[in-house]
Order: structure tokens, then C-alpha cells, then sequence
């Protein structure tokens, strides 16, 4: 009973954390995936999804505090470094698990 609460909740997450509505005006450099790994929904997937739900609440209260452009750029610069830090994080554990990245290289 308490692991469907559990995968409900954690459903629950994967659904708010993306897009990033609240950012939707700001170019970022770094993309956040929308969907995990060979398809596995595991407790990997839903902590990256955690962590990009920290990292857009921490980035949230930066920018409220701001007072100029080079605490706004500061705040976007970090929220960029944790969210390539999640990603890393995530497909390092998936690598540990033998489920690897696709990767398509064009030209020569």
C-alpha cells in the first residue's frame, strides 16, 4: 500500500517538473529530459526529476531576491550548473545499470 503511494507520488512529480513553465521565457542552454532512460521509471528517473524540481525552487528564490543583472545572471548560471550536475548524476547511475545513452554523430 505504501509503494503505491510512493510511485503515485513520485508520478505525481515527474508530471510537474517538466516543462518548466515559470521559466518558459528564459533560453537555457541545458535541456531537461522529458523522458528517462530506456524507458525505465525507476528511483534514478524520479530523483533527476527531484532534483530539477530543487534546482527550479532554489532558482525561483534567487531571482525573487535579486537586486541587479549580476545576481540574475549568477542565479541562471547556477541553475544551469545543477541541472547539467542532475543529468550527469543520472545517466551515470543508468550507465551503472548497463542502460546507455544513445548518441548519434552526423558527418564524416
Amino acid at each position: 500500500m505504501r509503494s503505491a503511494f510512493l510511485i503515485t507520488s513520485l508520478a505525481a512529480i515527474a508530471v510537474t517538473a517538466t516543462p518548466l513553465a515559470a521559466h518558459v521565457d528564459q533560453q537555457r542552454d541545458v535541456e531537461i529530459r522529458k523522458d528517462p532512460i530506456a524507458d525505465q521509471y525507476d528511483k534514478h528517473w524520479y530523483n533527476y526529476l527531484t532534483d530539477i524540481l530543487e534546482a527550479d525552487k532554489e532558482l525561483k528564490s534567487d531571482l525573487r531576491r535579486a537586486t541587479d543583472a549580476e545576481d540574475t545572471r549568477d542565479a541562471w548560471d547556477e541553475y544551469k550548473n545543477e541541472l547539467v550536475d542532475a543529468d550527469k548524476d543520472y545517466v551515470e547511475e543508468m550507465r551503472d545499470r548497463n542502460f546507455r545513452v544513445g548518441r548519434v554523430t552526423l558527418g564524416k
